[in-house]
């Protein structure tokens, strides 16, 4: 059995940005606040939690075009101007140093063309679940819905830090929220998420929505009961506030669900072994002498021999 750790890069990174201050620059005056934030934060992982595999899943589109098909609001409230995302200039500009410093550490790192980090993480978790525990290191909650107690496939989830993270596996999210561990995809569904640009149905709330997933187990549990005339199990206004939304959750089902069966050649024989020496040593002496990794790359270093 082996531990499989899946990262959700751009979270991190972004999580990294934020809370490193710009300042930190490197010998040229070039912000890679992110870029050290981020191998900290990967040093700390392996440090804490010695998985055996590790996968730096990353964004090749944020915003892939079957969900915009299927509801045109996903995201649209992140495009800037001209197209493309709102990420700030200088996080923009240390994206390439965060590829090229982990690809000469030897980390795994991947993303598929058409898909999002998220996706990446649900098919490699799937595959990856039989053969040992799987820890999802992210601050979405959008992949609260591949926790599997079976699996076992738990979410570390990142909102009190990288020190302080919450382990969430089925019981975790069911305590939390009052639904089924497995439910959260269709639960969000429900009751909305304005920071994807996901509306929700109109009046249907948190406790709504956990009592609905409940009931009825999921969206298409809900659509079901309403196609059957069913009256009972749904609260207050609930089931004619459904009704009205039927165009909206038979589209956002594609938009929420986290996709676990890419089949795409960036996947097929991935080597997600923790390197414990860097792959390209010369590399990554001149990255951490041109961008001012030296910390960070020594932390990450002492923490890869160990593991």
């Amino acid at each position: 059995m082996s531990r499989l750790m899946l990262l959700d890069t751009p979270s991190l990174y972004y999580r990294a940005f934020f809370g490193v201050p710009e300042k930190v620059t490197a010998p040229d005056g070039t912000p890679v606040n992110a870029v050290r934030g981020l191998l900290d934060m990967i040093a700390r992982l392996v440090a804490d939690r010695s998985p055996d595999r590790l996968v730096c899943c990353m964004d090749a589109d944020w915003r892939p075009a079957f969900r915009v098909a299927a509801l045109p609001s996903y995201k649209a409230h992140r495009v800037a101007e001209g197209g493309g995302d709102q990420t700030p200039d200088a996080l923009e500009a240390q994206l390439p140093v965060i590829d090229a410093v982990l690809d000469a550490a030897g980390l795994a790192r991947v993303g598929v063309p058409g898909y999002e980090a998220d996706d990446v993480i649900g098919t490699l978790a799937v595959r990856g679940a039989p053969a040992g525990p799987v820890d999802i290191v992210t601050g979405d909650r959008d992949l609260f819905q591949l926790v599997d107690d079976g699996g076992p496939v738990q979410v570390l989830y990142t909102a009190r830090g990288i020190r302080n993270l919450d382990v969430l596996g089925e019981k975790e999210i069911a305590a939390k929220y009052g639904i089924p561990g497995r439910g959260y995809g269709d639960y969000a569904t429900l009751r909305g998420d304005p920071s994807d640009g996901l509306p929700g149905v109109p009046g249907v709330g948190d406790k709504t929505a956990a009592a609905l997933v409940t009931r009825f187990g999921s969206v298409a549990g809900i659509l079901a009961a309403l196609d059957a005339g069913e009256q009972d199990g749904f609260p207050a206004a609930a089931r004619r506030r459904v009704e009205a939304a039927r165009d909206y959750l038979a589209a956002a089902g594609t938009v929420v669900r986290v996709v676990t069966d890419i089949d795409a050649p960036e996947l097929a024989g991935l080597d997600d072994r923790l390197p414990d020496a860097p792959r390209d040593p010369a590399a990554l002496a001149e990255l951490s002498e041109r961008w001012g990794l030296s910390s960070p790359l020594q932390r990450l270093a002492k923490a890869l021999a160990r593991a």
